[in-house]
């Protein structure tokens, strides 16, 4: 920039020849390093003849050649004698001027101090560092998730600068891979993560860990991912340690493993070269969901998968030999697996399992015996028979319950109506519940919040129209995210989800929820509206 700086005090062959050398070294338009020089002029010319003018610079593009004036408007009564003129004096500058023209009054070139031509290089400075800033984030706005090579710069806290010749990007810590030591002078693959407009100018943030960079680095070593011919539809990683890839092949002649992994392995290894030696386990992938989980927990071998799509979990019953692997070393692969499949997985052994289905048959049983007041022969055959909740009985048709061997349609109709029943049971103590936390009636109005759901906003402090209008739909319906765990009765590390979670209402009816508590807001800013409505 010393260049362009001494552009204030250059003659005009040198001020042409000292744009385009700032031009090309800052890659930027010439023009924009002229209109730099030009601001720059004329900051100083009104500097040296008054703020108050309206003074213009022009620098002709070829020549070099400057040209200074003062712009001025012809008035029949001047007021403002710096940006004004009288019809006589217009005339004498510019024969023919009529009022409300805006004349042309030239000026003498100007020398510059040492003031105004510091004053002058801080404006070239600042307006050819916007330009090449705005160059760099057009140059890579469009380019996240391409991967780059670049240089290291230099290390700071942690974070790795990359010269990406154009530009810098940073790897931040947490987008490294650990015990990788990049150090100064480096060359260095990273995927661009995201690219920001900063006030310091735009941030290019590259990532080593990101699950798409190895995923960029097959499309570069499989030819026929980079064709299309192969997909790969998920990827899960553990920086530096272990990854698992999920791939899919569109021509059923072509193996999608096989041609991930290679001749003798050469296609994968230069993938895991790049990331450090992290161990790499390609799995194919499958619509079913249930074969996914089965693949993805390779090397495990899998007996049994259950699926319960109303919590996003997953239940894998596995030998009991084959419980440590299926886990794997802190929890590894099972985690990687949950990555893949979106899905939290419940890892548990036969015996497990089987311990567990006996408690849920019991629990339902008695639930029934004392629900139903029914003996605990029939409860157990509604349970044996798949029925695990009172709803499920009292909606159910009728004609489903009284083709179980030995119900007749009395009997079916019988146990609906104790069903009913006891639905109404609990919400009438739901009810009173409800009342004693001091939960209002008002709630009780609003879509889909049932007796028990407002007995736990109770428990939450929620108690008014206000206090539920004033939650976000998060707050109120999230899904609690679980991580995985290797065994049923073991406890859940999860995070605190949203207050009704556990009924499972999905995110429209959350927000129709929020929308019925805020009505009263709308009602009353509308009743303000009309007494505030002059008579």
């Amino acid at each position: 920039m010393a260049t362009a700086a001494s552009a204030v005090s250059a003659n005009k062959a040198e001020l042409i020849a000292i744009a385009d050398a700032v031009a090309r070294e800052k890659l930027i338009d010439r023009m924009i390093v002229i209109e730099a020089m030009e601001d720059a002029i004329q900051r100083a010319a009104r500097a040296r003849y008054g703020a108050e003018n309206d003074i213009r610079a022009k620098l002709d593009p070829t020549s070099g050649d400057l040209r200074l004036w003062r712009v001025v408007e012809v008035v029949e009564e001047v007021e403002d004698y710096f940006k004004q003129v009288s019809l006589e004096d217009a005339q004498k500058l510019q024969p023919g001027a009529n009022l409300g023209d805006f004349i042309v009054d030239p000026l003498p070139p100007i020398e510059f101090g040492r003031i105004a031509a510091q004053a002058a290089k801080q404006v070239i400075f600042q307006k050819v560092r916007d330009a090449e800033r705005e160059r760099q984030y057009e140059e890579f706005k469009d380019r996240v998730g391409e991967i780059i090579t670049g240089v290291v710069k230099r290390v700071e806290f942690g974070h790795v600068v990359v010269d990406l010749g154009r530009a810098e990007g940073v790897i931040r810590r947490d987008q490294q891979i650990p015990r990788e030591v990049l150090r100064v002078g480096d060359r260095t693959r990273s995927i661009i993560s995201n690219v920001r407009r900063e006030n310091r100018g735009p941030q290019i943030f590259l990532s080593r860990a990101h699950p798409d960079f190895m995923k960029k680095l097959f499309a570069q070593e499989v030819p026929e991912i980079y064709d299309g011919i192969i997909e790969i539809k998920a990827a899960a990683r553990d920086p530096g340690s272990r990854a698992k890839i999920g791939v899919l092949s569109h021509d059923s002649s072509i193996d999608p493993v096989g041609a991930c992994v290679g001749m003798k392995g050469s296609r994968v290894q230069a993938v895991v070269q790049e990331l450090q030696g992290e161990k790499i386990d390609i799995i194919p992938w499958s619509p079913d969901l249930a074969t996914f989980v089965v693949n993805a927990l390779q090397p495990a071998t899998v007996s049994r998968v259950v699926i319960d799509e109303e919590e996003s979990r997953i239940e894998v019953v596995v030998p009991d030999d084959q419980l440590s692997l299926a886990i794997g070393r802190r929890g590894q692969n099972v985690r990687l697996a949950s990555q893949l499949t979106a899905s939290a997985i419940d890892i548990m052994t036969e015996a497990d399992a089987s311990e567990k289905r006996q408690r849920e048959f019991v629990e339902r049983s008695e639930m029934f015996m004392n629900e139903l007041d029914v003996d605990e022969t029939l409860a157990q055959l509604l349970v044996a028979e798949g029925f695990g909740a009172l709803e499920e009985v009292a909606y159910v048709e009728a004609e489903e319950l009284s083709s179980i061997e030995g119900f007749d349609e009395e009997l079916a109709a019988e146990l609906q109506n104790r069903a009913a029943e006891a639905l109404e049971r609990r919400e009438a103590a739901a009810r009173e519940e409800r009342r004693g936390l001091g939960v209002e009636d008002a709630l009780a109005e609003i879509p889909y919040l049932t007796e028990q759901m407002l007995v736990t906003l109770g428990k939450a402090g929620i108690k008014t129209l206000d206090d539920l209008a004033d939650l976000a739909t998060d707050e109120l319906i999230a899904r609690r995210r679980v991580e995985p765990r290797r065994r049923q009765e073991s406890s859940r590390s999860e995070d605190k989800g949203g207050i009704l979670a556990e009924y499972g209402l999905n995110e429209e009816q959350g927000n129709e929820i929020i929308m019925a508590a805020r009505a009263h807001w709308f009602e009353e800013e509308g009743e303000d509206a009309v007494a505030e409505t002059p008579q």
